[in-house]
């Protein structure tokens, strides 16, 4: 995916030291009318995605658009209240009640880690919330637990089944995450479609054709012109018809399971999104002495990364692992913002009443 994910043309961006855009993220939070610990978990989530990510997929800062147009119009309820609707020995379900996404996410897969810890599994879902972020940000809490965790989440329809050219599913991501001794956790973080609309238009923006798998135009064409994507385009899943499958799985699971918004209706009503994520963190102890587990993973670490390279010179990565090294080169050099993300955010500053740093 290099086309898409080409270097940073540094005209589009201006950077930032981490603790600058942790402290706004928290303090954007604080006066949307957020309490501390949400302010806290949001901060940490989209400093998180900020590092990790591209601008263009809209994970960081960019989200507080959404976070004060939804405020206001009562899409997203500051301070809701959490609620269990169910709860057993290995499983749990969750009513957010439009609570802010990472706050309900978070909730959720803290409570997955303590039934695991009790259980040897814990699985919670999640009615009626919002976006909720990165999926990695959720797996990477139970693995820093000592857990293996999975985060998912149903999304806006934006791919069309496999023969098909309206959109019906979500990207509905996921979010894997292992912990290491040692060593940092590995993290799978993935959307299941080949990119997003947020990446096609940076695309346009830089004047950069696009491959033709990534998306189709709304009358069914695969095109490399991003321009021709930007209106009622449906994005293309991930492994052809696997990657529709999956998606589909995954509705199932989070939004008809979980008695929450699925398929064409997510994310349709601003004022009413009702999302629906699973979190699921498992104990290594329950199938296996940990030290034997952790042997056992770098046992196959080693076999992946002696894997012969493609390209001479090149190195196999572990997933995760490319985010890790982007995260070491920003806190060094400053976290990227988009230009235009910066000067939108200033009136937001100013309506809620909090410094502008940027």
């Amino acid at each position: 995916m290099k086309e898409i994910h080409a270097p940073l043309k540094e005209s589009l961006i201006k950077r930032y030291p981490e603790p600058v855009v942790r402290k706004f993220a928290r303090d954007l939070i604080l006066g949307l009318g957020g309490s501390e610990q949400e302010a806290d978990v949001i901060s940490d989530g989209i400093t998180t995605a900020s590092l990790w990510w591209h601008p263009g997929q809209g994970q960081g800062l960019e989200k507080f658009f959404r976070y004060h147009r939804r405020v206001r119009n009562g899409g997203y309820v500051p301070r809701a209240q959490l609620t269990w609707v169910t709860e057993g020995p290995a499983y749990a379900l969750l009513e957010a009640n439009k609570a802010f996404g990472y706050h309900a996410g978070n909730t959720a897969m803290r409570k997955a880690i303590a039934l695991a810890r009790a259980s040897g599994i814990g699985m919670v879902g999640v009615r009626n919330s919002n976006h909720f972020g990165i999926a990695g940000y959720h797996a990477k809490t139970a693995a820093e637990a000592g857990f293996i965790g999975v985060a998912m989440t149903n999304a806006r329809a934006e791919m069309a089944p496999w023969g098909g050219k309206s959109a019906v599913l979500g990207t509905n991501p996921w979010g894997w995450a292992v912990p290491r001794r040692n060593a940092n956790p590995i993290i799978l973080d993935m959307a299941l479609t080949m990119s997003g609309i947020g990446m096609i238009a940076w695309a346009h923006r830089e004047g950069r054709k696009v491959p033709d798998d990534l998306a189709l135009t709304k009358d069914g064409r695969r095109t490399t012109n991003p321009a021709e994507l930007l209106d009622g385009s449906t994005q293309m899943p991930i492994g052809r018809a696997k990657g529709y499958g999956l998606s589909f799985m995954t509705d199932i699971l989070t939004g008809v399971l979980m008695g929450a918004k699925f398929g064409m209706s997510v994310f349709q009503d601003d004022t009413h999104f009702d999302v629906s994520h699973v979190m699921t963190a498992v104990n290594i102890e329950a199938f296996s002495p940990p030290e034997q587990f952790y042997e056992r993973l770098e046992e196959l670490i080693t076999e992946v990364k002696s894997s012969p390279p493609i390209t001479a010179g090149e190195e196999i990565l572990l997933p995760g692992e490319a985010e890790q090294r982007r995260m070491q080169e920003r806190l060094a050099r400053g976290i990227p913002v988009d230009v235009e993300t910066v000067e939108k955010l200033k009136p937001i500053a100013d309506d809620v009443g909090v410094p502008f740093p940027l």
